[in-house]
């Protein structure tokens, strides 16, 4: 019989918790004999008494485990911090707003049955999704696509499966700061599949991920993964300067000949301008790159645990 650790992410989620609590055991005692089952929810900070739910519902089953954060440090840390204390053979994460839903565990096993180290999920549509999210999900995969080498899946979701020894890599030997597990997961390679989903709605309350989040996952996941966006950089520097360098010898050669200098300060005033706010986004890029660099090398940890129920929890 094999342990499987199902890691679960919690912010804000007292509405919902015991719902998703009771789907997702009613759909591990489907699974036999065949797996030994925990459940390890994280809880992300937060204000809505889910902890104090979970708390009381470890003290009832055994096979609950709970971490709770200091304070809020974000989706990817959680999900890190259940890697880090998952003691299953296999592991798999997923959110604890039934959005992820608990039936298709049986096809993630089924495909790591198979030989799969890694069997990640892509959703194929998503209940009452709004419009701008799919616009910001569609524009940011097609933009990592064009900036980076590796591979994504436009819809993959955090919801996936992981052996023993692809935790232990996580565990032991990648421990980034900024954090993009969608790309590390693909990065590390070893033999993947996937499993097709239809993404439900929130069993109840809201998104907890805002667009401007969104945004910031996106850089993130950029900035981990890619430095074209230095290298564009160099490149439109080259391009600009050889403008500014060709038209510095236009002028001369008119001086020379005996041709007035064209008169025309408002197209200097806006191509001055333009390379000035061309010069500013670039400099935001490579501090973007720099404050990676900084969050390394103050090696802050990446969580700290307050409480714990039915584990022993420490701070990474």
């Amino acid at each position: 019989m094999k342990r499987l650790t199902i890691v679960c992410p919690a912010y804000n989620e007292a509405e919902g918790i015991l719902a998703f609590y009771e789907a997702l055991k009613a759909e591990l005692a489907k699974l036999g004999k065949r797996y030994s089952a925990d459940i390890l929810f994280v809880v992300d900070g937060g204000s809505d008494g889910t902890f104090d739910i979970l708390e009381a519902l470890g003290k009832r089953d055994s096979h609950v485990r709970v971490i709770r954060f200091s304070r809020n440090f974000g989706h990817q840390m959680a999900l890190l911090a259940g890697l880090d204390h998952a003691s299953g053979d296999i592991v798999i994460t997923m959110d604890s707003d039934l959005q992820h839903p608990p039936e298709v565990i049986q096809q993630l096993l089924a495909e790591y049955e198979k030989g799969n180290d890694i069997v990640y999920t892509v959703r194929t549509s998503i209940e009452g999704g709004s419009a701008m999210r799919r616009i910001v999900g569609h524009i940011f995969y097609r933009f990592f696509q064009f900036l980076s080498d590796l591979p994504i899946n436009e819809n993959a979701a955090d919801f996936r499966l992981m052996s023993r020894r692809a935790v232990d890599i996580i565990r032991n030997d990648i421990r980034e700061r900024t954090l993009f597990l969608r790309g590390l997961v693909s990065w590390m390679g070893f033999r993947q599949s996937s499993v097709s989903f239809t993404a439900r709605r929130r069993f109840a309350g809201e998104s907890h991920y805002s667009l401007s989040k969104l945004i910031s996952f996106a850089v993130m996941g950029t900035v981990s993964f890619s430095k074209k966006p230095l290298r564009l950089a160099t490149f439109a520097g080259f391009i600009f300067a050889s403008f500014g360098f060709i038209y510095a010898i236009i002028t001369i050669i008119q001086y020379l000949i005996g041709e007035a200098f064209p008169a025309g300060w408002a197209t200097v005033t806006v191509l001055l301008s333009i390379f000035s706010g061309t010069q500013l986004i670039f400099l935001g890029i490579l501090g973007e790159y720099i404050g990676v660099i900084f969050d390394e090398a103050k090696a802050r940890p990446h969580y700290i645990v307050e409480d714990a129920v039915n584990i022993e929890a420490t701070t990474r």
